[in-house]
């Protein structure tokens, strides 16, 4: 019998042919002048059509949301435009894309912000990370607290961004909410030490995030919207504090806001599985809808999860850098192409589009 994992899903009426999901993946190659993707895109995109949904790599909700060099925007008429060609190009191969919507907070350099300003965060406080720069990888600037009158447009930057994506043509949005970036900073007592009514108790530093779930649902109904939540992960400098509690009322927003589906990072981001099965079941209880799991997954235990109904999705990140063909290859259980490490981030077509399919009739 075949694995759930390789027959057909629906996510909000949107018919997905499989249970695979290709993770966002910073590749940092859009174009220098407007942070916009290009014709390269287009292709890369297309040649992972196969996968159940494509959530695109991180774009920044505003200039003042970029953290990382050559990292594509999605708030400018530029982008827009050329996105839809990548949407359109993935649409035309029988594929389904969710535009993944990022601030990266702290996790950022000032040479990557307008008029070389400070980055915004919750606090002042700098984080131990480092971010990619024209000069490699740097130390993260020392960011700014965000006042509270400008939080109302930072809310309308992310519903701007979600407007875009959909002029675009993507299928959904996926609000980042994970990884050190600004709002788990929002989340984490160690990052957010402000007094106003987005810091102190659990309830005020997820108030963020509820009120641009509010925002997003102007634009996009609710259940082609997801979040991304990394509970366990240190990623960005994040200290997880007591991540129970904080999660389940971070969890209770997106359930009250009735998204369709969250993305969970379980254990340290691209790194071991560090969570108790205790602590990432009573987090996932906490969520009625569809539950894509992310982290070390390798193709039994994604037919185990699927399976057993752990989860409902499973999401694969660096095996989709070097196996466009993903899914087949999972299906016939055939071995992956090895990564270049060295394209990962930045360059051209190498160690991009370039990758070998599998030869057709190759089941090894």
């Amino acid at each position: 019998m075949t694995s759930k994992l390789f027959q057909p899903f629906n996510l909000a009426g949107l018919e997905l042919p499989n249970c695979i999901v290709m993770a966002p993946l910073t590749r940092n190659r859009a174009n220098l002048e407007d942070d916009a993707p290009t014709q390269i895109h287009c292709e890369y995109y297309a040649q992972r059509a196969t996968a159940g949904l494509i959530i695109s790599e991180g774009v920044q909700i505003s200039a003042e949301g970029k953290g990382y060099f050559r990292t594509p925007g999605m708030y400018s008429t530029a982008q827009q435009k050329a996105w839809r060609r990548v949407t359109d190009a993935v649409h035309s191969a029988n594929g389904r894309m969710y535009a993944q919507l990022w601030h990266v907070g702290r996790i950022a350099h000032t040479s990557l912000q307008p008029d070389g300003q400070q980055p915004v965060a919750p606090s002042a406080i700098a984080a131990d990370a480092k971010t990619f720069t024209a000069d490699g990888f740097v130390q993260c600037s020392e960011p700014r607290a965000l006042r509270t009158d400008e939080i109302p447009r930072l809310i309308e930057d992310f519903v701007n961004s979600a407007r875009t994506a959909k002029d675009a043509g993507f299928d959904g949005v996926e609000l980042h909410a994970a990884n050190g970036y600004l709002l788990d900073q929002f989340f984490r007592e160690a990052s957010n030490t402000r007094d106003d009514d987005y810091g102190g108790s659990v309830e005020n530093r997820t108030r963020l995030l509820g009120e641009i779930l509010d925002g997003l649902k102007s634009v996009w109904a609710p259940e082609r919207i997801g979040v991304r939540f990394s509970p366990f992960s240190h990623a960005g400098g994040a200290e997880p504090g007591n991540p129970i509690e904080t999660y389940l009322a971070a969890i209770g927003h997106a359930e009250r806001a009735g998204v369709g589906y969250i993305h969970m990072v379980e254990g340290e981001t691209g790194g071991p599985r560090t969570m108790s099965a205790h602590d990432l079941a009573r987090l996932q209880g906490a969520f009625t809808g569809v539950y894509m799991a992310n982290n070390g997954y390798d193709r039994q235990m994604a037919i185990d999860a699927v399976d057993h109904g752990t989860a409902d999705l499973i999401c694969f990140g660096r095996p989709y850098v070097a196996n466009p063909d993903l899914v087949a290859r999972l299906a016939g259980d055939c071995a992956l192409n090895p990564i270049d490490n060295d394209t990962l981030y930045g360059g051209g077509a190498k160690g991009y589009t370039d990758y070998s399919p599998l030869p057709v009739g190759d089941d090894t």
